[in-house]
């Protein structure tokens, strides 16, 4: 059951991101040319997330737990540290020239072009990449060993 509930999100997710145009890379990076064609469509799209996320936010955490966890997992640190401050530049820089993130590139695969599919492939290569110098004790943004 939990399977067929993770995949009707994941579908509402992708058809949204697919409406909305966040899975077209000329429309996302119009949005960050604010000198050039700029269009600011997105900004409606972000404000309709961030409200449909506070409401969600304040309905679910009205219960005791989850409907499909024993408990809701929600961070407990608060701190801003190097690597998250590091990691959050080398997110928007990579969705400024690519135009993708995460979340508009999984739809967008259905499409078929082989510059969705480099991203996404490069996407996996980072984060193994990342998985593989935490495994080892290093930090790649501090060039220390932790």
């Amino acid at each position: 059951m939990k399977l067929i509930v993770y995949y009707l999100i994941g579908l509402v997710f992708g058809v949204g991101i697919s409406i909305s145009g966040m899975a077209n890379p000329a429309k996302v990076l119009n949005f960050f040319d604010l000198a050039g064609s700029w269009d600011p469509s997105l900004m409606f799209v972000m404000g309709g997330a961030l409200i449909v996320t506070f409401i969600g936010y304040r309905l679910a955490f009205r219960r005791s737990a989850p409907l499909m966890a024993p408990r809701f997992e929600v961070p407990t640190r608060r701190d801003l540290d190097l690597p998250l401050i590091g990691g959050s530049a080398v997110f928007g820089i990579g969705w400024g020239i690519a135009g993708f993130c995460p979340g508009g590139a999984l739809p967008a695969l259905g499409t078929g072009m082989i510059e969705v599919a480099i991203f996404v492939a490069s996407l996996i290569a980072g984060l193994l990449t990342a998985r593989g110098l935490r495994r080892i004790g290093v930090n790649a943004l501090t060039k220390s060993t932790t």
